[in-house]
C-alpha cells in the first residue's frame, strides 16, 4: 500500500470529506443536505439553477444543494459499505473456517449454502426484503426498517459466500500443516486451533479481500438506491441523486454529473489499492 501513495492520499481525502465536509460546508455557508432553497428555483417553471457562487454544484429540482448532498452521499455510501463488508467478513470467516477445518457433513452443508446464495440474484433478494420491510411497522417486530442497516445487510448477504469460499479453501490447505498437528499434540481443541492457529494466518488475505469488497459494496448501494430499493428517499445517496438526475437529464445535468463523478472517482481509487504497481506508481492497467 505504500507504493500507492496517490490512491491512499485520495482515499484519505474521501474519508475526510465524508466526516469533515458537513462542518466545513456549514462554516462556508453551504446549506444542509435536505435544506430547500426555493430562491434558487425558477418562480415560473421551478427549474433549478446551475453551479454558481452560492451553490458551487448547483441545486436539484427541489432546491437542495448538490454539493452538500454529494458530500453526505459519500458518508452514506461508506456507512453502508462498512456494514456490508463487516457482515460478510464475520459470517463468511466463521462458516468458512468451520467448514474447512471440520470437513464431512459440515463442509457439505456450508458448501451447498454458499452455492445457493451465489445463484440468488441479490437485486431480487433486495427487492423482496425492501418491499417486506418498507411498511410502517417494518420487519421483525419493527426492528428492521429501510435504512443503512437493512441495505448493508442485504449487500452482505450477497457477499459473504465469496468470503466463505476463500476462507474454506485456505483452511483446508492449513488443517494438515505441521503447526496444526503440533497444536493437536499439545492438546488444543478444534475451536482453539481455529481461532489461535488458523485465523491469524487468514488476516492478510482477508485485508486484501475487504479492500476489494468496499468499492463493490459502494456500487451495489448506488445501484439498489437507483432502483428505489436501497436507502430511503430522505437519505442523501449517490444512487438516489443519479436516479433523480437521470430523469431530467440534460436540463439539470449537474444533478447527475457531480454525484456520478464522485462515485466514479471513489470506486476507481479503492480499486487501485489492490492493483499491483510498477516502479512505485499506481498500476492503471496492471493485471491483478
Amino acid at each position: 500500500m505504500r507504493r500507492h501513495r496517490m490512491a491512499l492520499g485520495v482515499l484519505a481525502g474521501l474519508v475526510g470529506a465524508a466526516f469533515l465536509a458537513p462542518v466545513v460546508l456549514s462554516a462556508l455557508g453551504v446549506p444542509a443536505p435536505n435544506e430547500i432553497d426555493s430562491s434558487s428555483l425558477s418562480p415560473t417553471f421551478g427549474v433549478p439553477s446551475g453551479p454558481d457562487w452560492s451553490h458551487p454544484f448547483g441545486v436539484d429540482w427541489l432546491g437542495r444543494d448538490v454539493l452538500s448532498r454529494t458530500a453526505a452521499g459519500l458518508r452514506s455510501s461508506l456507512q453502508v459499505a462498512g456494514i456490508a463488508v463487516a457482515f460478510a467478513l464475520v459470517l463468511g470467516v466463521a462458516l468458512g473456517m468451520v467448514a474447512g477445518y471440520r470437513g464431512g457433513a459440515t463442509d457439505w452443508t456450508v458448501s451447498r449454502s454458499i452455492e445457493l446464495f451465489l445463484v440468488i440474484p441479490y437485486v431480487a433478494l433486495a427487492a423482496g426484503i425492501a418491499t417486506s420491510c418498507s411498511r410502517s411497522e417494518g420487519c421483525v417486530g419493527g426492528a428492521v426498517r429501510p435504512g443503512y442497516l437493512l441495505t448493508g445487510t442485504v449487500i452482505g448477504l450477497a457477499t459473504w459466500p465469496l468470503v466463505a469460499r476463500l476462507v474454506r479453501e485456505r483452511t483446508r490447505q492449513m488443517r494438515d500443516a505441521g503447526f496444526i498437528e503440533a497444536a493437536r499434540v499439545q492438546g488444543a481443541g478444534g475451536l482453539r486451533i481455529i481461532f489461535t492457529e488458523i485465523f491469524p494466518n487468514l488476516l492478510r488475505p482477508l485485508a486484501a479481500l475487504a479492500i476489494v469488497l468496499i468499492p463493490q459494496a459502494i456500487l451495489a448501494e448506488a445501484g439498489l438506491t437507483f432502483l428505489g430499493i436501497g436507502l430511503p428517499g430522505g437519505v442523501p445517496s449517490w444512487g438516489g441523486m443519479i436516479s433523480a438526475g437521470a430523469q431530467t437529464f440534460p436540463a439539470g445535468w449537474w444533478v447527475l454529473a457531480f454525484p456520478g463523478a464522485a462515485l466514479f472517482v471513489s470506486v476507481l481509487v479503492l480499486s487501485l489499492l489492490v492493483e499491483p504497481s510498477r516502479r512505485g506508481r499506481v498500476g492503471w492497467g496492471a493485471a491483478s
